[in-house]
């Protein structure tokens, strides 16, 4: 079997966090993508420093710079997708809503916007109610874009939950098992026939 027939990795792509490098959603979302590694894939993060470099998203002017260019194809050629905001009054953060805004250049593809792909979402905020109510707004954007979000949503209340210890490492269990199942729930659900 020559190299060319062989199947490729499975590309999950990763964007999210916030203004501050290694922000805890920032960090939740690249624990997912490491155990979607883990299980084969390829993977591609966009992080807040990042995703803080896109100009705003203004959808009468086509020109794009290279770090535009670069998220809108990560995102064209990727098999799945995980997404991390803050909650900001209970919804996600302007810097994630620039970003998945620019994936409008996306509505003429064949595969329009995330369509038939697994999207893991992942949540970082201070008490539950705001975990929530930015959970159930990210899943209602990724099913406007006609992905798939996992059943598994990351949702960690940064008062009551300490994820990382000093060195870095996951501490909490839970957490940890749910980026486990979320990322479990994207390898399969992208291992999936899709329509050509």
């Amino acid at each position: 079997m020559s190299d060319s027939s062989l199947p490729r990795a499975k590309r999950i792509v990763g964007l999210g966090g916030t203004f501050r490098q290694a922000s805890s959603s920032e960090r939740i979302v690249r624990a997912v993508l490491s155990e979607c590694a883990r299980l084969s894939a390829e993977t591609i993060m966009f992080d807040g420093p990042a995703l803080a470099a896109l100009p705003h998203f203004n959808p009468e002017n086509p020109q794009r710079t290279e770090q535009e260019t670069a998220l809108v194809e990560a995102i064209r050629s990727a098999d799945g997708i995980v997404i991390g905001s803050p909650g900001y009054h209970g919804g996600y953060s302007g810097l994630v809503k620039n970003a998945v805004d620019l994936l409008e250049d996306l509505r003429s593809d064949t595969r329009v916007y995330f369509d038939g792909r697994p999207v893991g979402l992942v949540v970082t905020a201070a008490g539950w109610q705001a975990c929530g109510t930015t959970l159930s707004a990210l899943r209602d954007v990724v099913h406007a874009m006609r992905g798939w979000p996992t059943p598994v949503g990351i949702a960690v209340n940064s008062v009551e939950q300490r994820p990382f210890a000093p060195d870095g490492s996951l501490a909490d269990e839970g957490v940890a098992g749910a980026i486990r199942a979320q990322a479990m729930q994207i390898m399969r659900f992208s291992m999936l026939e899709q329509p050509a």
